[in-house]
């Protein structure tokens, strides 16, 4: 069975991509992103290789790549399709498998499931991103409220911003989680600082691994 973790937010630009390469390229992981909604520019597979410094064959193909940046049940319905949860099964890999979600967990994949649900149907472990600017404690407590009703695994949050430590702390007690670091924002973001600031919190992340 492939050993797989998702890398999922309490939001959409909470800095999934970057930590989801990051953690893949420390961990000599694969990643995968099932959905890709926007296909103009840089995709997120193709900014998780380069920050992560991937091989190709470590970076496995969407099930789905749709044009419109939107949510991707909309998404779909302009690429004149609808997602099938049956395609998103977790590919068999022989390294361990960073799978990174799109927007937060109620974002909807049809007109009645959320990628909640294909967690919930999945049930790996979830690392949640979380930002540290203000209104991030309600948010990070009602992802973690969904995703244990749901019996999601969760091995903790990883914030992503300046540092917040009130936040933070209320956060790990209120939510009965581990911190598993913080990630600032990097200006320049280059694989080096990435693979840097990420080192500390991807140890974190595959001692909490072993502990599942």
């Amino acid at each position: 069975m492939t050993q797989a973790l998702v890398v999922t937010g309490t939001d959409t630009g909470v800095g999934k991509t970057v930590v989801a390469a990051g953690l893949a390229g420390l961990l000599g992981a694969a990643y995968w992103k099932p959905v890709q909604a926007g296909l103009d520019g840089e995709t997120d597979s193709e900014t998780a290789r380069r920050l992560g410094g991937l091989d190709a064959s470590r970076v496995l193909a969407e099930a789905y790549r749709l044009r419109t940046p939107a949510s991707p049940h909309h998404a779909a319905a302009l690429d004149g399709m609808t997602i099938d949860l049956d395609r998103l099964a977790i590919p068999q890999c022989t390294d361990t498998l960073v799978i990174e979600g799109a927007g937060g967990l109620m974002v909807p994949l049809t007109g009645t499931r959320t990628f909640l649900d294909l967690f919930a149907r999945w049930q790996v472990p979830v690392v949640l991103c979380a930002r540290t600017r203000l209104g991030t404690i309600n948010h990070t407590l009602l992802s973690l409220e969904a995703l244990r009703r749901c019996d999601v695994p969760v091995l903790g949050v990883v914030f992503v911003g300046d540092a917040a430590p009130e936040s933070e702390a209320i956060i790990a007690a209120l939510g009965a989680v581990c911190v598993l670091g913080r990630l600032p924002w990097l200006e320049p973001l280059t694989p080096g600082r990435l693979r840097a600031e990420m080192k500390p919190i991807s140890a974190r992340i595959a001692q909490a691994m072993r502990a599942c």
